[in-house]
């Protein structure tokens, strides 16, 4: 069965994109060498991702690292959308509703990892108990605004436990 992981790259004051989703601040860290996420894309066997993510910006538009993980994911995306696109798009399936998009991306990605793309579809996941692991990747910077890791205002605590073994904010999320 398929482990949905929400990863994610944030600067140290905890935003993964800046003010109106701008990603230009990350392209100074592709490319930079990391152990986990060569070892994670490995495991991915789809991704699930909200519109804002997939249609939103890519700090290597029009570059041979457009796209998940610098250009180098090539494998099943699921699109959770309220307003799916009139032409299909190769290699994606869009679905309406986050159970079902998350059933489409586990029976995609088999026994490895649907990696969760987008602080939206990441919380959905958290608040209705789906999610199984976290792993977050730090930058060396400050953004002071743009979009939170997470954003729960009224959420409830939620536990998490360090995976043993695996780099340091890599986390299994207690239920």
């Amino acid at each position: 069965m398929a482990t949905l992981l929400y990863s994610a790259t944030m600067s140290l004051d905890g935003f993964i994109a800046g003010p109106g989703g701008d990603m230009s601040w990350l392209s100074e860290y592709v490319g930079e060498p990391n152990e986990a996420a060569d070892r994670l894309l490995s495991r991915i066997g789809a991704i699930l991702c909200g519109a804002v993510t997939f249609f939103g910006d890519d700090p290597n538009r029009g570059t041979d690292a457009e796209g998940a993980f610098g250009g180098q994911y090539d494998g099943p995306t699921v699109l959770l959308t309220h307003r799916p696109p009139v032409n299909p798009i190769p290699g994606v399936s869009v679905a309406t509703d986050l159970h079902a998009a998350v059933e489409c991306a586990a029976a995609a990605a088999g026994e490895q990892y649907v990696n969760v793309l987008g602080a939206d579809v990441a919380r959905q996941c958290i608040d209705e108990g789906l999610l199984d692991e976290i792993l977050v990747f730090t930058a060396p910077v400050l953004l002071g605004d743009g979009v939170r890791l997470f954003d729960r205002p009224g959420g409830e605590r939620v536990t998490l436990e360090r995976i043993p073994g695996e780099v340091e904010n890599w986390y299994r999320v207690l239920r």
